[in-house]
């Protein structure tokens, strides 16, 4: 068993546990039995200087993360057991070379912050605007038959979709094209079946448009802003184009594909374009009226980073690439300014800095769906970073 343990954490910290491989870590860190304790103290005293923390004090400090008393309140949200034990993974690796552990004052502080104030998290909320330019809030409006129209129909599923489907024997005279719109607001997110029957989830902050239907057309071209999830249905003769153009001259791109999955993240507050494949083959390039037109061709697993109009491609880890529509934050060895606008989108909430922040990375999961004060008591019990909530302002300290 102590082999086994020490062989995921070495995985874990390696970056290349499988989804199975993580959920067994999970489980064996939530027994709380000695060995676990253990194996960490091993792996944790082989590669921490002394002058951080005592090796045996780590026991302690690992019991401490998953035994804790969860306190309880009536206003206020209980942590979840899950969320404790991301927050023992997110203190097992922590930033680059940087090991940290929470003390009773920075539990106490948590604690604090977890029932002064809070915050609930994003949902299915979103906007349709039809191309008379009529808006319908998926939100409010029930499910079923939302519209019939020229041979498009429209409905909302019991579990929340927007499906579209197309009658192909309905003639429809004239070539203008119709094109609808999704909107998500900040906290809001949604899928939508498009009419040729691609998949779309879309994150908090983030819209996509495109015709409401695809017949007799030579291509299939939507356009995104802020970032999305496709599964499109594949159609050699159709090709699949997804236009995003972010806010910056240099970050416009066109992808292009026949059928695949694939992430785009082209929200306009980040400084990057990003395009990931998951399955298949695409090609993202800048656009025609560039100056100087860039075009790579993407293999499953590798990812496009478009910036000052130009690529860079690397092989990343998909799961973290699409954890947001599996209902998680992966911190993949990122800054605290990049996670704060993460959550700003998923929270709605205005975040502000106040003093010197840490320039330390966080690498961890964080369950999406509890309350925003879970996901920053698990950041503060680093003890580097610390956070108040106003309303929907958070500030972030010191």
């Amino acid at each position: 068993m102590k082999e086994r343990i020490n062989y995921l954490l070495s995985k874990f910290e390696e970056g290349k546990l499988s989804k199975v491989e993580t959920a067994e870590l999970l489980e064996l860190t939530d027994s709380s039995e000695p060995h676990v304790a253990d194996a960490i103290a091993e792996m944790i005293n082989a590669q921490v200087p002394s002058s951080v923390i005592e090796a045996n004090d780590w026991e302690a400090v690992f019991d401490n993360i998953v035994s804790v008393d969860r306190p309880t309140s009536k206003t206020g949200s209980i942590l979840s057991l899950m969320s404790w034990v991301a927050a023992a993974v997110i203190l097992i690796t922590l930033g680059v070379g940087s090991w940290f552990y929470f003390n009773e004052g920075a539990q106490k502080s948590s604690n604090e912050l977890q029932y002064a104030n809070d915050v609930p998290p994003g949902g299915n909320e979103a906007i349709l605007t039809l191309a008379d330019g009529s808006k319908i809030s998926l939100t409010d409006v029930g499910k079923g038959e939302l519209l019939n129209t020229r041979g498009v129909r429209i409905v909302k599923t019991d579990d929340g979709q927007l499906v579209y489907t197309v009658d192909p024997t309905v003639t429809v005279k004239g070539t203008a094209l119709s094109y609808n719109t999704i909107t998500t607001p900040r906290g809001g997110q949604y899928q939508v079946n498009l009419p040729d029957g691609t998949k779309v989830w879309l994150n908090a902050a983030s819209s996509i448009k495109f015709p409401t239907t695809f017949t007799n057309l030579k291509e299939r071209k939507v356009e995104l802003s802020g970032e999305a999830y496709f599964e499109v249905a594949k159609n050699k003769q159709q090709p699949f184009k997804v236009l995003s153009l972010a806010n910056a001259y240099d970050r416009a791109q066109e992808t292009e594909v026949l059928g695949t999955h694939f992430n785009i993240n082209a929200y306009e507050d980040e400084i990057e374009t990003k395009t990931t494949l998951l399955e298949g083959s695409v090609r993202v390039a800048t656009p025609e009226n560039r100056n100087k037109k860039y075009d790579v061709i993407l293999s499953p697993g590798q990812q496009a980073v478009l910036s000052n109009n130009a690529f860079k491609i690397s092989t990343v880890d998909t799961e973290e690439i699409i954890a947001w529509k599996n209902g998680n934050f992966v911190f993949a060895n990122e800054g605290i300014e990049s996670i704060m606008r993460k959550i700003a989108r998923w929270y709605n909430v205005e975040v502000i800095y106040q003093g010197k922040i840490t320039d330390n990375n966080f690498v961890g999961t964080v369950p999406r769906f509890g309350n925003i004060s879970e996901a920053l008591t698990i950041l503060e019990l680093t003890n580097t970073v610390h956070f108040k909530i106003e309303g929907r302002r958070v500030t972030v300290m010191p």
